[in-house]
């Protein structure tokens, strides 16, 4: 993809998405944002372009809106979309499985559809670990069966045999799959970050929330894995480094010729309990904690094998455990209310 190529940013306002078009911008893309603002803040945008030092074309719409989509297509020309648009709460999918299937799998069709309609075939997919449900050993590599333990994680996996169906019928289209594992931290200048509403379905933002006191008590579900200290393990990858591997899959995607589907993990597992020591320890706050009962669709162990990154996007995380925690805590610390100031 060309420099002057312009990439349309669905979810573009959201927590990875507002990290991704940062990079983007500096890379010397053209982005149009397209977001519906249900899980996002207009307020991230304004920081966005604080951050790139120029205004950023934003269209509010809905994904399953095809008037919405088709506006954006008959106004702009785009060479390529990242999608990150999508519901994403775990424990939420498994009380409205409806409301995932409907806002994620018919959004993503609708949104091909018209895409197709307007000859734009290039597509940067936001998935997830969670499409390897319970798996069997780790670190998690590509070609590991896939199936689901929530709708959340089913509607990714649906959305990538929706992609490559789509390929199979037209291989003209060029689609890149990236399965992020868990996204914390925040940009380094604590400008923009995760702004989760009510209380957070991630780890980090819950740990933040607790240690300025917005919460009492950082809940942790489940103390009885076969983990080394009984809490779920997983790996956690700083957004930086995931919105740089999206910059990458943009770089790559006009080369390819088959669905690329690429692992964005760091290699490295830790439980929530390490995550408590090391944000403790960046932050020089106390995050007290209390046990509770496991999560529907939890797992006891997820990490990456990010060696396929490596080989096919040029791409490494590079952010360790204690930068992931300070550019946390400079975020949390400088906007305690999220982006509501």
């Amino acid at each position: 993809m060309n420099k002057s190529s312009t990439i349309l940013v669905t979810g573009g306002a959201g927590y990875i998405g507002s990290h991704t078009v940062v990079l983007l911008i500096e890379a010397g893309y053209n982005v149009l944002i397209f977001d519906n603002f249900s899980n996002a803040s207009k307020e991230s945008i304004k920081r966005v372009e604080k951050i790139v030092g120029k205004s950023i074309p934003v269209v509010e719409g809905d994904i399953r809106n095809r008037e919405d989509l088709k506006k954006v297509f008959e106004n702009h020309t785009i060479d390529s979309v990242i999608h990150f648009a999508g519901l994403k709460a775990v424990g939420e999918s498994v009380e409205k499985p409806l409301k995932y299937y409907d806002n994620n799998v018919t959004g993503t069709v609708t949104l091909c559809e018209v895409m197709s309609e307007y000859g734009c075939k290039s597509i940067v997919f936001s998935s997830s670990a969670t499409v390897y449900g319970d798996p069997h050993t780790t670190p998690i590599k590509e070609d590991f069966p896939l199936s689901a333990t929530n709708p959340y994680g089913r509607s990714k996996l649906f959305i990538e045999e929706i992609l490559r169906d789509l390929y199979i019928s037209d291989n003209t289209w060029k689609v890149i799959l990236l399965r992020y594992f868990n996204p914390v931290g925040a940009h380094g200048s604590g400008t923009i970050g995760e702004d989760p509403n009510g209380i957070p379905n991630n780890l980090m933002p819950y740990i933040t929330q607790t240690a300025v006191g917005k919460l009492s008590c950082l809940g942790v579900f489940g103390d009885d894995y076969d983990t080394h200290d009984g809490t779920g393990v997983r790996d956690y990858i700083h957004v930086v480094d995931l919105a740089n591997g999206h910059l990458k899959a943009i770089e790559k995607i006009d080369g390819i010729n088959e669905v690329l589907t690429v692992n964005l993990g760091t290699g490295k597992g830790y439980s929530v309990l390490d995550m408590v020591k090391a944000f403790e320890k960046a932050s020089g706050k106390e995050v007290p904690y209390c046990i509770a009962p496991r999560r529907a669709g939890d797992i006891a162990k997820c990490y990456a094998d990010p060696s396929y990154a490596k080989e096919v996007l040029s791409w490494e995380a590079t952010k360790g455990i204690d930068e992931m925690c300070q550019d946390s805590w400079r975020w949390q610390e400088a906007n305690p209310k999220g982006y509501a100031q």
